[in-house]
C-alpha cells in the first residue's frame, strides 16, 4: 500500500482511504472521530472501524448552515431555518438537544417537507434545500458530545493544531522530501496538543 505523506494528502476517498489503512495497520483503534461531514471519511470510517462514534463538528454546520441560507433572508423559511443554525453551539444539556430537535422537526413539518416536494428552482432556493438536507442528515451525529464529554463538539483544536504546522512547514519551504518527512515527525513528536 502507498505510503501517505501529511505533506501531500488530499480529502479525497483514495487519500482518505490509504491514510486510515495506515492507521489500521498501525494498531490504531479509535473510539470517536470529530469530522467535518465528508462523506467518504464517514463511509470509511465505519468500515474500518465499525464501533466508531462519529461526531458532526458543529462549527461546520453551523457556518456552511448560515452560508446557504444567506446573512438577511427574505423567505419565512430561510429566517427560521437561520435561526436555527445561530444556536447551535450554544447547546449544552440534553434539555438544549431536545429543544432544538423538537424546533429542526416543527420547521421539517412547517416548511421542509414542502420545500423538498417543491419545483422551485434558483439559486437561493437550491441553496436552502441544501441547508436542510445537511442539517437532517447530521443531525443523528450532532450531539455525541454531550453522551461522551471527552468528545469534542468540534474541529477547531485540531484545525489550529494543524495551522500552527503549515505556518511553521512554510517557513522551511526549501526542504527536500526526505527532510520533510523528518520535520513533519519532529513537529508532531514535539509540539504541545
Amino acid at each position: 500500500m502507498r505510503r501517505v505523506s501529511p505533506s501531500y494528502m488530499a480529502e479525497g476517498p483514495a487519500h482518505l482511504e490509504a491514510f486510515c489503512a495506515t492507521l489500521t495497520q498501525q494498531g490504531l483503534l479509535p473510539t470517536s472521530a470529530t469530522i467535518d461531514g465528508n462523506p467518504p471519511l464517514v463511509r470509511i470510517l465505519r468500515y474500518r472501524w465499525p464501533n466508531i462514534v462519529i461526531q458532526r463538528c458543529l462549527v461546520h454546520i453551523q457556518r456552511q448552515g448560515l452560508s446557504w441560507c444567506r446573512r438577511s433572508p427574505k423567505r419565512t423559511d430561510a429566517k427560521h431555518l437561520r435561526a436555527l443554525f445561530l444556536t447551535v453551539m450554544s447547546i449544552r444539556t440534553g434539555a438544549d438537544r431536545d429543544r432544538f430537535v423538537a424546533q429542526v422537526h416543527a420547521w421539517e413539518q412547517q416548511y421542509g417537507q414542502r420545500m423538498a416536494s417543491s419545483a422551485e428552482h434558483g439559486w437561493i432556493f437550491s441553496d436552502l434545500k441544501r441547508a436542510r438536507s445537511m442539517l437532517l442528515a447530521a443531525l443523528p451525529d450532532m450531539f455525541r458530545y454531550l453522551e461522551d464529554p471527552v468528545i469534542p463538539k468540534s474541529t477547531n483544536a485540531l484545525e489550529g493544531y494543524f495551522a500552527r504546522l503549515k505556518q511553521r512547514y512554510r517557513q522551511h519551504r526549501g526542504l527536500v522530501h526526505h527532510h520533510q518527512s523528518a520535520y513533519f515527525r519532529w513537529f508532531l513528536a514535539l509540539s504541545p496538543r
